[in-house]
């Protein structure tokens, strides 16, 4: 049986070692080559043709998103699995966009590490968390995935009678809380905390009244949410 053939691509070395050494006792996966930056996984990959790239997003030269999304175009053999120390929704759609197989967070177990390159050698996408896989149910499904995950039991509150006419954002309880609490300069983890939800709830939330609200950054949220009497 063919092994399951893997480029590691990570700046830090002892990353790349830890990855070996986790991988090195498991049957039918060979790690074949290893690059430090997203310029070395290009080459390598035109060289090796691996099964699987397994990429760190933050490098110097050329990020890890770059690289995947040139790869991607040209080698769609080779599946692909972003690492980060961050799961946030904007390297999440970013990777995802670029033509990522996977997302998985440094942090994660070799249970979960194991797991997420097996999803992916079946074919199956895999991306760690909560806020991950809403994140992707998102873009497949144009939105509805997401509201169909998270709220489907909450009610749906629309705006406050001193927005101008027509203008309904559907604003969930929870969102308005949310909202609030943004706007205040709590962080998601403060957030959630405060609400007794998982920081990985709160991200997707944000997420979302984000994309409702038609907004790049807290400045846009804040300014627009009092703008139409959100908060």
């Amino acid at each position: 049986m063919d092994k399951f053939r893997i480029l590691l691509v990570d700046d830090h070395s002892l990353v790349r070692d830890g990855i070996k050494s986790l991988l090195a006792d498991q049957t039918g996966l060979e790690v074949i080559g290893e690059a430090s930056n997203g310029e070395e996984a290009i080459q390598l990959t035109a060289e090796l043709k691996p099964d699987l790239l397994i990429c760190d997003i933050r490098m110097p030269n050329m990020t890890g998103i770059e690289a995947v999304s040139r790869l991607s175009k040209e080698y769609l053999a080779t599946k692909y699995i972003m690492l980060s120390m961050h799961d946030s929704e904007e390297y999440i759609l970013q990777s995802i966009k670029a033509g990522a197989h996977g997302y998985l967070l440094k942090d994660a177990g070799k249970e979960e590490f194991l797991k997420a390159i097996q999803t992916v050698k079946e074919g199956a996408k895999y991306y760690s968390g909560d806020v991950s896989s809403i994140l992707v149910n998102s873009i497949i499904g144009g939105g509805e995935s997401v509201n169909s995950e998270i709220y489907v039991e909450e009610e749906v509150v629309t705006t406050t009678d001193t927005q101008p006419v027509n203008v309904n954002f559907n604003l969930t309880k929870r969102e308005r809380q949310i909202l609030e609490k943004a706007v205040a300069g709590f962080s998601n983890k403060e957030i959630a905390e405060a609400l007794g939800i998982s920081k990985r709830t709160t991200e997707v939330h944000r997420f979302n009244l984000m994309k409702k609200l038609n907004v790049k950054n807290i400045l846009d949220l804040s300014n627009k949410a009092r703008k139409y009497g959100l908060i």
